[in-house]
């Protein structure tokens, strides 16, 4: 189960816990108002749900876990339920960083990043994007970097092992060594489009909860104001009353959504999904000759956001796996490569998951011109880096924080965002940012004129690693 650096800093911040639960406090009172409106409808059973939706949410983040919901996953974690791991800094596509001294950078910031919320290293990394980038004349293998920071498994997209060097054994079944020691686990296609495709798996079924329609624009303004931003703006409120019906159904004939069957139909999928892997299974240890390991990958948006009921799916499929058969069993990928340490040694191909399989998503017509500035401001950094030897502790803030504003900009959700449409002008705003952050220190501190009210406005707004953050780690 991989965090990032980013989700972990958002979901310890006081603040936003703050916020979240005054949220659910809203959605609370929202949603018994509907309980009362609703009664004799054929919406009641699920107004019924989202107000006791709301209020378990809410003891748990409050007062089983104090507001921050890392304790809960390191306790898992602690007891050997899952086992967590850390992504690359502020998830940046590696190969697309033009600095050597930037990729370890990112690495070292995630492990210090790792341990403070965890108390241990992180043995895993998640590559962001699941991208990769083999040896060629110009750069070494990106995994060359990952045994020096502790990584000992990553994971990588199916054809980044089927087209490796030499060909894979066992295909994606068994984990392979890179040249340098690096584990990588690579994805299973089956079970990745039986869960996450809407067109051809289990979320798009008929009785499952419809996405895009939802009681902050369907309702009376008067009723669901309270719930919306201080602005007054109609938005999504988590509140949907209707089912997806048929892979035709036009918006505006959806029937409602009933809680009970939609629970029954994932608990159907549940046990469905479990048989195709006894199958599989069964399938390939005839093949391989030894017993494969599927690994399943997926976003976690998609369990509760996107797929409503697939937190229920997790639910019922783990329920099942221990007490309805023996056939498959999950594990760790820690507890695997522990159990069984000789893997065939193999130079994974360059990829990408994602449309394409190969960065479409990320360098396209619509995103390129993000890179000149991105790249330009990698070498900045380092050269910023190197030229600072031993500077005082107000130059040591803005050197930190140029780096921020330089990890920050590098994230991949931006040309990601750009590139589907989904919130391009946001993400478009929020790169010109780092990047004028970013250079407006970089020439201040060159020229020794860096304004503290600048500085500290910057320290306050983007404060992701204030602890972590060392603008040595970027020299080279």
């Amino acid at each position: 189960f991989s965090i990032s650096p980013p989700l972990a800093e958002m979901l310890a911040d006081q603040m936003l816990s703050s916020r979240y639960l005054s949220h659910l406090d809203r959605l609370i009172a929202l949603a018994e108002h509907e309980v009362s409106a609703r009664q004799g409808s054929p919406f009641f059973d699920a107004a019924v749900l989202y107000r006791d939706h709301f209020r378990y949410c809410r003891s748990v983040v409050r007062d089983i876990w104090g507001g921050n919901i890392l304790h809960a996953f390191r306790s898992l974690d602690e007891q050997g339920v899952i086992e967590l791991m850390t992504c690359a800094g502020t998830h940046p596509v590696m190969p697309l960083v033009s600095e050597e001294s930037n990729i370890r950078a990112h690495l070292e910031l995630s492990q210090r990043n790792f341990h403070k919320h965890f108390g241990r290293p992180s043995r895993g990394l998640w590559m962001p994007e699941c991208a990769y980038r083999e040896e060629t004349s110009e750069a070494p293998a990106l995994d060359s970097y990952f045994s020096e920071k502790g990584f000992g498994f990553t994971f990588i997209e199916t054809h980044g092992i089927m087209y490796g060097e030499p060909r894979p054994c066992f295909g994606v079944y068994r984990p392979v060594y890179g040249p340098y020691g690096t584990a990588f686990f690579g994805r299973d296609v089956e079970t990745s489009h039986q869960v996450w495709s809407r067109q051809q798996g289990y979320p798009g079924d008929g009785l499952y909860r419809e996405f895009y329609r939802d009681l902050g624009y369907d309702g009376e303004y008067d009723a669901v104001r309270p719930a919306l931003h201080d602005d007054g703006v109609r938005r999504n409120v988590g509140i949907k009353y209707f089912r997806i019906t048929g892979p035709d159904a036009d918006l505006g004939m959806k029937e409602p959504y009933l809680p009970a069957p939609a629970r029954s139909k994932a608990s159907e999928h549940a046990g469905n999904f479990m048989f195709n892997r006894q199958k599989q299974a069964e399938y390939l240890a005839s093949i391989l000759g030894a017993p494969p390991l599927i690994v399943a990958m997926y976003d976690a948006e998609l369990f509760g956001h996107w797929w409503f009921e697939g937190p229920a799916f997790l639910e019922y499929l783990f329920l099942k796996m221990h007490y309805d058969q023996d056939d498959v069993k999950p594990v760790t990928p820690s507890a695997f490569l522990d159990a069984n340490p000789e893997h065939q040694i193999l130079r994974p191909a360059t990829s990408t998951w994602g449309a394409g399989g190969y960065f479409e998503t990320w360098v396209n017509g619509d995103t390129d011109w993000i890179y000149r500035h991105v790249h330009t401001a990698e070498r900045r950094m380092k050269n910023l880096a190197n030229r600072f030897d031993s500077p005082d502790p107000f130059t040591r803030r803005a050197l930190n924080q140029a780096a921020r504003e330089l990890v920050l900009m590098q994230s991949s959700d931006w040309p990601f965002l750009i590139t589907t449409g989904t919130a391009k002008p946001y993400a478009v705003k929020r790169l010109r940012e780092h990047i004028h952050n970013f250079t407006r220190l970089h020439d201040d501190l060159l020229y020794g004129r860096v304004d503290e009210r600048f500085l500290a406005w910057l320290e306050e707004k983007n404060h992701i690693f204030m602890d972590e953050m060392d603008f040595t780690l970027f020299r080279g």
